[in-house]
């Protein structure tokens, strides 16, 4: 029983989370609902980028490679990787969803860094990198949840919730509460780490705004691209683990 409130408590603390505000924000009212349009509006600029250099990638394969083809196979490879390291020799059907959250959170951290947001005026609040909101990444670690569950028990059927009394039943509640802290600390680590940049970057801009800001964006670009990676890996390493039942 407390192991079941204890996880209540801990998803609606994981629900509070997503209305952690920073500032003002524009909202689009449908009906009953109220939606964040800044998030929208930037998810599906970042969207667009990668569907069109997909469009680019494809459209004309040639024998010999350009340059352009050579960077989307390394990208492509790279990714697979990824995917092969963490998860194992069944990592094919994977690969898409690993590289579907590595490229949307890579390009997402870099748009807050490379685009010019701030000319793009709004009634309130000013957009901003997707993962610079809770909201996408609170999305983006649950769907990393989903994904783990659905192959543990794809491979394993009813089975796989055998992992939960492992090596020992006396560990159930803690691995009961890993489950839950698994998204927590994916959407948290994203947040903080792109926000902090973010903001460092705005107040060097505003108190030094000539040279001194450069090398800190460098180094933003430089974590950005980390941050992307440390969840790929993480997401593909959670997957791997459901499917092979270790720790």
């Amino acid at each position: 029983m407390n192991v079941l409130l204890c996880s209540i408590k801990t998803l609606k603390g994981l629900y509070d989370i997503s209305g952690v505000e920073v500032g003002q924000h524009f909202y689009w009212q449908i009906g009953s609902f109220q939606v964040h349009a800044q998030v929208l509006i930037t998810s599906w600029v970042v969207i667009a980028i990668l569907l069109g250099s997909a469009i680019i990638a494809v459209r004309n394969p040639q024998t010999i490679p350009t340059d352009g083809q050579n960077f989307f196979e390394y990208v492509l490879e790279f990714i697979r990787d990824v995917s092969k390291t963490q998860i194992g020799e069944e990592y094919g059907p994977w690969v898409p969803f690993i590289g579907t959250m590595f490229l949307f959170i890579f390009v997402s951290n870099w748009s807050g860094a490379l685009l010019p947001w701030k000319i793009i005026q709004l009634p309130h609040g000013e957009l901003a990198a997707p993962t610079n909101d809770i909201n996408t990444t609170v999305a983006l670690a649950l769907l990393t949840s989903a994904a783990y569950f659905y192959a543990g028990l794809t491979k394993k059927g009813l089975g796989y919730f055998g992992k939960y009394i492992q090596p020992t039943p006396i560990l159930l509640p803690i691995n009961i509460l890993e489950d839950f802290t698994k998204p927590l600390s994916l959407s948290f680590r994203l947040f903080g780490n792109i926000l902090a940049d973010e903001l460092v970057v705005v107040v060097l801009v505003s108190l030094v705004p000539s040279v001194v800001p450069i090398p800190v964006m460098f180094l933003g670009l430089f974590t950005s691209g980390i941050q992307a990676l440390i969840f790929a890996t993480l997401a593909a390493a959670y997957i791997g683990e459901s499917m092979e039942g270790h720790h």
